[in-house]
């Protein structure tokens, strides 16, 4: 979001916790303190809870701070406390809605800021919207990436590839069961968030044909990725949107996916990849012998029309433009 507005004009700064980088070239505000539980992992009646010393609130201090200087915050923090403050600063605040609706008081919280400031919520798919009671006011805007940073191989190997956090949500021992049986190469990339899960996969398959490359840079994953026959997507839980897949899309790699979430709006079943009944491992392994079916040029050629910086740019921009328009601060 920050490359695509910055090429279209815009003055951009980001506040994050301390240790986040962004290689763009945009000032970075860090800021230190302790970081939120995930909401993912917490229970949909689960109390807030704000550690001490929170990062969460500090970043927002450092923003009502610095407010004067901008036109409009964007906020991409699934945490309860950027929309209880949203009413208490001067600038428009427009969210970016990372997750579907996992939390009680969360969907209370983003309910009360569409009532009060209309248009400006957003969210990744429609499939998202629809797990909240004001999903049919949501504006969606789908994601994108800078295509450059992803070649494309038409000759794969051997291996199938799953990438994203280790985390139960994600369910890898699908994956995993689905490449035990068909004996197929499964390379695995990412965040290992959950290091005993990882350890139950060991050992519940320990002749499968896995292999854990760890959590790369963009230019060291997708040179792994492109190689591989297709990506598998596992996750258990309604994904808002799905960036892997779009990443997958962009090397020419087609997705076999479980037809739930964000990847049911991504994958063009029988085109760029397979749409196969949620936790089925029959029919993972039915998508993988299917998988030589799927034309890898179709496949990059949706992330180009559908996923580039520039189409995504204009989505936001388009967003952000009438949110100021509604505040009567552009013409």
């Amino acid at each position: 979001m920050a490359q695509t507005l910055g090429d279209r004009g815009h003055i951009i700064e980001v506040i994050a916790p301390h240790g986040s980088s962004l290689p763009l070239g945009y000032p970075l505000h860090q800021v230190e303190g302790a970081v939120q539980v995930p909401a993912q992992h917490q229970g949909r009646n689960q109390d807030i809870v704000m550690p001490a010393g929170s990062v969460l609130a500090r970043m927002w201090q450092l923003a009502q701070q610095m407010q004067d200087r901008f036109d409009l915050v964007v906020n991409v923090a699934y945490d309860w406390l950027p929309f209880y403050l949203t009413p208490f600063l001067d600038r428009p605040v427009a969210h970016l809605v990372s997750m579907a609706s996992v939390s009680e008081v969360m969907d209370q919280a983003i309910s009360a800021v569409i009532d009060q400031f209309p248009g400006t919520i957003s969210v990744y798919t429609r499939t998202q919207a629809e797990t909240f009671p004001f999903g049919d006011r949501c504006v969606c805007l789908g994601s994108g990436l800078d295509l450059s940073l992803y070649e494309v191989c038409l000759e794969p190997g051997e291996s199938l590839c799953w990438l994203g956090r280790i985390a139960p949500e994600k369910a890898l021992e699908d994956a995993v069961a689905a490449v035990n049986q068909t004996r197929t190469p499964l390379k695995i990339l990412g965040q290992m968030q959950d290091v005993a899960y990882w350890q139950q996969i060991q050992a519940d398959f320990p002749d499968a044909p896995i292999e854990y490359l760890g959590f790369l840079p963009t230019q060291e994953m997708q040179a792994i990725l492109r190689t591989c026959r297709a990506l598998l997507v596992t996750s258990r839980w309604v994904e808002a949107f799905g960036n892997v897949l779009i990443e997958s899309l962009a090397c020419g790699v087609p997705v076999i996916a479980y037809h739930r979430g964000g990847p049911r709006e991504i994958v063009r079943h029988g085109k760029t990849g397979w749409l196969v009944e949620p936790d089925s491992i029959p029919g993972l392994i039915q998508a993988i012998g299917n998988i030589d079916a799927i034309d890898r040029r179709a496949c990059r050629q949706q992330a180009e029309a559908e996923y580039s910086l520039e189409v995504y740019g204009q989505r936001v921009e388009t967003w952000l433009l009438d949110i100021l328009h509604r505040k009567g601060m552009v013409s």
